[in-house]
């Protein structure tokens, strides 16, 4: 596999927003150009290599969803087509094709929105230390990836860069952003959830939790940043999956899983990936994409 990688890209007729774990963003007119790189971030740390392809599935992949879910919230995206750019970044199409999106801007609610239909990652240690995940009181002995009764809303504070997010009730959501803005999160992101899931299943995939994030544009609330992909989504093959383990995971896990096998403190700075975990991670990457959409992006 071809190593070449996009870690960092330089718009230079752009004002440059904000550089985060892994989009860059810039500002054009009244619109923003996200770029998705080859980044990887794990534990909130950015790592030092970034994954071949990677961007292109993160972008692919929501532009893909977006597209599917359109008739339950509308989203920020304007166009993932370099060619209806505007022409001044013509220039940039190296670095733009593929893996950039044209989208309306927003004013982002300060909560990752959550969902969670299997008890896994940090649901999975809450729920042993206190038999609940933000508040929601969950059945007893429950096994760790054991399906849900129903899928559950767990939203969580976005901490800046090097800072956990943090799980907060529904309450803390309701008192940060009001009943009405509280209630339409939560259950647009369990509908999103449960339309995705049951796409993801015909085509032999468990999305055990993914997360999301809402803004306002125009009066309304709006899908922003991404969806359902590998990024912000736990994917495990039917095939593989039992109850009790930690399956096998199309996603960023497999990363995490390397890691926690090293004597790291978590903080920067991150180790290096050997080639191998490297390829290994790109290819779960482009698999999980070529799965859920029928496509394949070499």
């Amino acid at each position: 596999m071809s190593l070449i990688t996009v870690a960092k890209t330089n718009i230079e007729k752009l004002p440059l927003v904000r550089r985060g774990k892994v989009r860059d963003i810039y500002e054009i007119d009244d619109k923003l150009l996200v770029v998705s790189t080859d980044r990887l971030s794990a534990f909130d740390v950015v790592l030092p290599d970034p994954i071949p392809k990677k961007g292109l599935v993160l972008n692919q992949l929501s532009i893909f969803w977006m597209g599917q879910t359109r008739h339950i919230v509308p989203n920020h995206l304007i166009s993932g087509n370099v060619d209806e750019y505007p022409p001044e970044l013509l220039s940039y199409s190296d670095q733009l094709k593929g893996r950039s999106m044209l989208v309306k801007k927003a004013d982002v609610f300060p909560v990752e929105c959550i969902a969670r239909g299997y008890i896994i990652g940090s649901g999975w240690s809450e729920y042993q230390s206190t038999g609940s995940i933000c508040g929601i009181r969950l059945p007893s002995r429950l096994k760790q990836g054991q399906k849900l009764p129903e899928p559950i809303f767990t939203p969580s504070t976005k901490a800046e860069t090097g800072h956990h997010d943090q799980n907060i009730s529904f309450q803390k959501a309701v008192d940060l952003l009001g009943s009405e803005a509280a209630a339409w999160l939560r259950d647009k992101t369990l509908e999103i959830y449960r339309f995705g899931a049951n796409l993801a299943e015909k085509k032999g995939i468990i999305i055990a939790d993914t997360k999301f994030e809402f803004g306002i544009i125009d009066g309304a609330f709006t899908l922003v940043d991404e969806i359902l992909t590998p990024d912000s989504s736990r994917f495990w093959p039917m095939n593989q999956y039992e109850a009790g383990v930690s399956p096998p995971s199309l996603d960023k896990q497999y990363v995490r899983d390397y890691l926690e096998s090293l004597n790291w403190d978590k903080k920067p700075p991150a180790p290096k990936l050997p080639r191998d975990v490297v390829i290994n991670t790109s290819e779960k990457y482009l698999a999980i994409y070529k799965i859920l959409t029928g496509s394949d992006l070499g």
